[in-house]
């Protein structure tokens, strides 16, 4: 297929999103199914195009004067990818399966349309509901917050220590390029293509064997400020895929316990393949059972209990950019009530000197400094640990630079840290 092609498809796959309101993996994976003569180097190629067009939806939208999948794809081949607009509508006369050449109207956008003006919503493409949310937290610099949660997200990998060290991972991955990333001690940095795409990690050696995981650099961090030492008990409340709780196991060098629970058994399936290939011995997954409590017999004996509440996702939108336009109110009170809930159930488990660290990738106060008030308001024997001083206590004292305006918790994002949006809280139970 050619770019054209690739452009054409991009609008059919937006049309299908548009018209059918459905999530961009399933749009993208019909396509495909659809279409067998694409190549998974095309499929790659006008995925990462979509995604460039959802990522910009407001500002390309608003420069290009409508918001149609043909305009949105224009404008990310001429805003996000800067085709030059003769390149583009040569390419697009020349092929019999590309779009419609540009127009008059659309050319001129494309050569020289701005954001002036454009309201701090549309500059930092988010949806406008949640501006007042945005404000709160950033004040005057939502606008470049929101555009750098808009931009491509970097590959980002976790060195299993349990497997090896950072250097031996990166001569592994020297034909990738791969580079330390800046805060991460077992971070590593993978370059993507000029189109947004990633090499095939799931085929590398380094992964089969377990020696790295896709880890996003602040997921690794908030791991780390959780303070997981050899011989604790550990309780992964809402392990999922268990990302994290892999990096838990790894900073407790296989000593000790960590159990890793979430309330829906479905997530936890890959945890099971992904820990054995980890190397992980000291894990035990308590999978929900009906009404049993299958936690009751950690109560009051956790060192540490890691909160990774479900939330609104608002800060991975550079990985999921369709899910920002796709959050409306209710669901953001959806997750604002399972946050309560989660927390309450895990204070519990943590023994009397313990540690409650509560995560989520999102950047709204709404998620987290407001949980986090309602959660001491209920459960008085919590106080907050300064967010300097965790940092410190996890060997990271460059992360003090991320503190929150109370000084409570880090809150980590693109604009700030070069990572996705994380909210980290320390608590200790009293």
């Amino acid at each position: 297929m050619t770019p054209a092609a690739h452009a054409a498809a991009a609008i059919d796959v937006l049309a299908e999103i548009e018209t059918r309101h459905r999530p961009v993996a399933s749009a993208l994976k019909d396509w495909g199914s659809a279409h067998r003569f694409a190549g998974s180097g095309d499929r790659a190629r006008i995925a990462s195009l979509v995604y460039d067009a959802l990522r910009r939806r407001s500002s390309l939208a608003w420069r290009m004067g409508a918001e149609t999948p043909r305009a949105l794809v224009l404008g990310a081949l001429a805003f996000v990818r800067r085709t030059p607009v003769n390149d583009l509508a040569a390419a697009f006369a020349a092929s019999p399966h590309a779009p419609e050449p540009p127009t008059e109207a659309e050319r001129a956008a494309m050569a020289a349309a701005t954001l002036d003006g454009a309201p701090a919503h549309v500059r930092g493409d988010y949806p406008e509901w949640l501006d007042a949310g945005f404000a709160r937290v950033f004040g005057e610099e939502r606008a470049e917050e929101g555009a750098a949660l808009a931009e491509r997200a970097p590959l980002d990998l976790r060195v299993n220590a349990l497997k090896g060290d950072r250097a031996k991972a990166e001569r592994a991955l020297a034909h990738w390029k791969a580079a330390p990333t800046p805060l991460s001690p077992f971070g590593l940095r993978v370059p993507l293509t000029d189109d947004g795409r990633g090499p095939p990690v799931q085929s590398e050696p380094a992964h089969l064997k377990g020696l790295v995981e896709v880890q996003d650099e602040g997921s690794q961090l908030a791991a780390l400020v959780a303070g997981a030492a050899p011989g604790m008990q550990v309780v992964d409340f809402c392990a999922g895929a268990g990302g994290k709780t892999l990096a838990l196991a790894a900073t407790m060098d296989n000593r000790g316990q960590i159990y890793a629970h979430d309330n829906d058994v479905r997530r936890l399936k890959p945890l099971h393949e992904r820990a054995e290939r980890a190397g992980v011995r000291n894990m035990q997954v308590r999978a929900p059972r009906g009404d049993t409590d299958v936690l009751a017999d950690l109560a009051d004996r956790a060192d540490l209990v890691l909160v990774d509440a479900p939330c609104t996702g608002a800060g991975t939108w550079r990985r999921n950019p369709d899910a920002k336009w796709r959050l409306k109110p209710a669901a953001l009170e959806a997750r604002i009530a399972e946050q309560d809930a989660v927390l309450a159930a895990a204070a519990p488990l943590v023994k009397p000197g313990g540690r409650l660290v509560y995560v989520t990738c999102s950047v709204l106060s709404a998620e987290n400094e407001d949980r986090l008030a309602a959660f001491r308001a209920r459960f008085p024997a919590f106080r907050p640990v300064p967010a300097v001083e965790a940092a410190v206590s996890a060997g990271l004292p460059a992360l003090g630079a991320f503190a929150t305006a109370s000084g409570d918790a880090l809150l980590l994002g693109p604009r700030r840290s070069g990572t996705d949006g994380f909210f980290v809280a320390v608590l200790t139970r009293g």
